[in-house]
């Protein structure tokens, strides 16, 4: 496929702009330029050879809007694009961060409303939008716990407990938090060892962090026993609601005995996700751990006004002005346009998507915590295809064969060949039907015809790459040769 530098032609003009009132003269330097001249060097080309392009290109690439995309924990769901076009009205998205409060009442106004949704979804009495992501919620708690153990002169307290199930960006917010990580064991049925969690609390300890339901996709259905451990030790506890979508409505964390949890905006609440951002990760906590919340916060004074206000034991900022305001616009229509009832039933419609799906491909891949039924997602293991020469990784690429992006593969590591499935909430009957007939044909493919696996993918634009040399070897800017498999 040609580049649009390669599709270039001389005088050729896809724009029409009104003629100039001033010089044409070009500032760039020489040396910046691209054609040494003070030239910009842009393509030339038509409008139509442009929308072409891209949309071609778009079509080369797998995406949400395209296919399935069953990213397990990750909650690759379908967004409504009204939400889109809410988060553009003029009057939120142009306001300038350094605006006076009086003249971004409505902003402040959404965004205070949004805070007191969050409260009330997880059962916390304070809340910070500001987290820019959900690894950046994770700092903010952990922060506000090492804040919290300060303030009582328990700065000694620099332990993290997270179960051996936990996300990568567990233990590493830990370590950039400066705190210790100590691994929990996880029992034969994939949920915390109770009584490994007992032996390793103690005076050091200052947060549990624990995922709920976990990376298995399975609910700690010993959760508060999990947390009065810790209670009982000095300790606070943290959930990390990555999987929050499995309790809209139905659990709320605040109620399980934690402290503070964050919320991932583009797994839970319809905004996007992937493509480097912007995301967002509120952090919703107690009324004992509020007033280290970080800086700026909304208040509602009595006279029905909303500004911002800095907290006096804040522990600081995480993000400049008031965070990711975009992303928070969305999750506020979202919210809005559901109401109570409707968030419940997009956490009853991911639960009973998953557990079809589960049933429907137990009997062709193997299912090593298979105690019941899961919650939002689950995690099969590839063991019986790995048998047969075939690997987890040669089954997610040959779903891209079918038509379908890969689940989640080797995580979590618990799981030996992973593969953790998410089908979300907004995917179709018809749709999860798809997706395992195609599974089931692999599975098959791998027992009687192994290659067809192992060689794939066949039919994308770009077959198998090998994909240390490409991390090693990366090239955004090499011409493509036409005929050139791209």
């Amino acid at each position: 496929m040609k580049t649009i530098f390669q599709m270039s032609s001389p005088g050729r003009i896809g724009t029409s702009l009104p003629e100039m009132d001033v010089p044409a003269e070009s500032n760039i330097p020489e040396e910046l330029s691209r054609e040494g001249d003070g030239s910009v060097g842009l393509p030339e080309a038509s409008e139509g050879q442009i929308m072409r392009h891209y949309v071609n290109l778009s079509t080369m690439n797998h995406h949400v809007d395209k296919g399935m995309y069953p990213l397990g924990s990750c909650t690759m769901k379908y967004n409504p694009k009204q939400y889109e076009d809410l988060a553009r009205i003029k009057g939120l998205s142009g306001i300038h961060p350094l605006c006076p409060d009086e003249l971004a009442a409505g902003s402040l106004e959404l965004m205070y409303r949004l805070g007191e949704f969050f409260c009330e979804i997880t059962g916390f009495e304070g809340v910070s939008l500001q987290p820019a992501a959900g690894a950046q919620g994770e700092f903010c708690g952990i922060m506000l716990i090492k804040s919290y153990h300060e303030s009582r002169g328990e700065s000694h307290r620099n332990e993290i407990l997270m179960p051996d199930s936990a996300h990568g960006t567990n233990p590493a917010t830990s370590r950039l938090a400066d705190c210790v990580v100590v691994g929990v064991e996880s029992n034969e049925y994939g949920l915390v060892d109770p009584e490994d969690l007992r032996r390793k609390v103690g005076p050091n300890t200052a947060a549990f962090m624990l995922t709920n339901p976990n990376t298995l996709g399975l609910f700690e259905s010993h959760i508060e026993e999990l947390t009065s451990i810790v209670h009982e030790a000095g300790g606070l506890n943290y959930m990390d609601g990555a999987n929050m979508n499995a309790m809209l409505g139905i659990a709320k964390p605040g109620e399980m005995g934690f402290d503070v949890c964050h919320l991932n905006l583009h797994k839970t609440f319809a905004t996007p996700h992937g493509g480097g951002g912007p995301g967002s990760g509120p952090v919703p906590c107690t009324r004992e751990l509020a007033r280290f919340l970080p800086d700026p916060v909304v208040i509602l004074d009595e006279e029905g006004n909303y500004s911002l206000m800095k907290k006096q034991d804040s522990f600081g900022k995480l993000m400049a002005f008031h965070g990711n305001t975009g992303v928070l616009y969305k999750a506020y229509a979202y919210i809005r346009t559901l109401g109570a009832e409707g968030l419940r039933e997009v956490s009853e419609n991911a639960l009973i998507n998953a557990n079809y799906l589960k049933a429907k491909l137990g009997k062709y891949f193997d299912n090593p915590f298979d105690n019941g039924p899961c919650m939002h997602e689950f995690v099969l293991s590839g063991d019986r295809q790995a048998e047969q020469g075939v690997k987890t990784l040669d089954i997610a690429k040959r779903l891209l064969d079918y038509g379908f992006h890969a689940p989640t593969v080797y995580f979590p590591q618990i799981v030996h060949e992973a593969m953790m499935i998410e089908p979300t909430e907004t995917e179709s009957l018809e749709d999860l039907d798809a997706f395992a007939e195609a599974m089931i044909s692999i599975a098959g493919e791998a027992a009687e015809k192994p290659y067809l696996v192992t060689d794939a993918p066949v039919n994308t634009p770009v077959l198998r790459l090998d994909e240390v040399k490409a991390v090693k070897e990366l090239c955004l800017v090499e011409p493509v040769e036409e005929g050139d498999n791209l």
